[in-house]
């Protein structure tokens, strides 16, 4: 009997976490009874009662595990740590919320089972914020665009991937990985399922403006030159026409010296303009310092305080 294992991540999810994996052992019983399964939960140090309440589902139930993290260590580095604990022969990330549908799994299994060692979930539309859902697609053409890899458009992470993919991720050794990059650039042949992402059925969503940009910019700076190579350029050109204007300047200054006044003008345009070309692109030369930084300092992806129902599972 295959297993299938479900990755949950969550963080302050105390309404989510019983429906879901309520709905997702109703999945396995009535459309995959011949399948044997595991849901594991990695909990980012939630402060809402999540914590208490897979403690008692996981007294009542040996096929769901938990793993409690020592503090909240982002939505990038916990849950593909979760993903290197898994046990099955294949594993499926999805979201506590209910916007990734437990219906999927079965086609999911269905196309691993044709041979496709990855299966994604690709967005076709969203329930959520119409402006919002336009924000992420413009973000996905433009990665889509720049990057050195073949990005893929509405993909967040939902999916299954076989254990020949989880024993690729733990090869790996990222502190900083970005899941969708990996995916693109490292994964074998994959299958594609469409679906309209739901709304949250309960509680609020934890992404904001900052999480947003943090995943965008580990996307830009791991996958695209593209940023550097224009300062490189724009620079290279704004030097070139700085040094011709002040020539210009020069000669017609010194061969018409009552004449032709510089004035202010000229020069506050051209320092504004210069000036703010130079903060724009220091700072994303700082946003791929930072990304080479954390990936220097080899820190651990997560540091667990508790897990649950993983005995005599070995520990990656």
């Amino acid at each position: 009997m295959k297993k299938v294992s479900i990755l949950v991540p969550c963080y302050n999810e105390v309404e989510n976490v019983k429906p879901l994996s309520e709905a997702i052992m109703h999945v396995f019983a009535d459309q995959l009874p011949n399948y044997d399964y595991e849901i594991v939960f990695i909990d980012n140090h939630s402060k809402d009662g999540t914590r208490d309440l897979l403690e008692e589902m996981c007294k009542n139930n040996p096929k769901l595990k938990a793993i409690f993290n020592t503090r909240n260590f982002g939505h990038i580095r916990s849950p593909y740590y979760g993903l290197l604990q898994t046990t099955g022969d294949c594993t499926i990330s999805m979201c506590a919320d209910f916007q990734d549908p437990p219906e999927l799994i079965p086609e999911f299994v269905h196309a691993w089972e044709e041979g496709y060692k990855v299966v994604i979930g690709i967005k076709t539309n969203s329930e959520e914020s119409k402006f919002m859902y336009w924000i992420r697609s413009l973000y996905y053409k433009l990665i889509k665009k720049i990057s050195d890899v073949d990005q893929i458009e509405h993909f967040t992470g939902f999916g299954l991937y076989d254990k020949s993919f989880i024993k690729v991720l733990r090869d790996l050794d990222d502190p900083l990985p970005y899941m969708r990059g990996i995916v693109a650039e490292l994964g074998p042949e994959y299958k594609e399922i469409f679906y309209k992402q739901p709304e949250r059925k309960r509680g609020k969503t934890k992404n904001n403006f900052y999480s947003l940009y943090d995943m965008a910019m580990l996307g830009i700076t791991s996958y695209s030159k593209v940023v550097l190579r224009l300062a490189t350029i724009i620079g290279f050109i704004f030097s070139a026409s700085s040094f011709v204007i002040a020539l210009i300047y020069l000669i017609l200054k010194l061969t018409h010296w009552n004449q032709f006044p510089a004035g202010t003008a000229p020069i506050l345009i051209g320092l504004f303009l210069i000036g703010s070309l130079l903060m724009f692109f220091i700072g994303f030369l700082g946003e791929y310092i930072l990304n080479i930084n954390s990936r220097v300092m080899k820190r651990p992806l997560v540091v667990e305080e508790k897990r649950l129902n993983f005995e005599g599972d070995k520990k990656a």
